[in-house]
């Protein structure tokens, strides 16, 4: 299984929460990251965003198709992320647009080298393999990017 967790571009300041957009930055940030992950996920992919239109924005510049999952959004936890993401069994792929801290914490929860206070950066993508060792399975990080590494400011 591969689970891809990508917050959301940059969005504007403002109320209701829920009904930030994203900035023209944003825009180009979700644009570029989705061709990039175009490049690299496998046919097929699942792609379930937070109701929030700056995930929505997100999740459309990758494709049209995406399940849009109220458990994914603002405030979610650990544990509904992968509920969601029917972590480890799912076969094959999915990618959640959402939130920081959850994602963040979702990342530092199946990695527990990764450090708690670390942030996910609008717009970036943390890509976790569930992956076969000497010992059984586990989580490992297969790609961290981010917009800038792509040649955005």
């Amino acid at each position: 299984m591969d689970l891809i967790l990508w917050r959301h571009a940059e969005a504007e300041e403002g109320f209701p929460d829920a009904a930030r957009k994203l900035t023209a930055e944003g825009l180009n940030q979700a644009k570029c990251m989705s061709d990039w992950l175009k490049s690299k996920l496998p046919k097929n992919t699942k792609v379930i965003a937070s109701p929030t239109q700056r995930t929505q924005q997100t999740a459309t510049a990758l494709c049209s198709d995406f399940i849009t999952e109220a458990a994914v959004g603002p405030g979610a936890n650990v544990h509904d992320i992968l509920t969601v993401a029917d972590w480890p069994n799912f076969q094959g792929a999915i990618v959640i647009v959402g939130h920081q801290p959850t994602l963040r914490n979702v990342a530092s929860y199946l990695i527990p080298t990764i450090p708690v206070a670390l942030s996910v950066k609008k717009g970036s993508v943390w890509w976790i393999r569930y992956q076969k060792n000497k010992r059984g399975f586990e989580p490992v990080l297969h790609t961290v990017i981010y917009p800038e590494m792509l040649g955005i400011n």
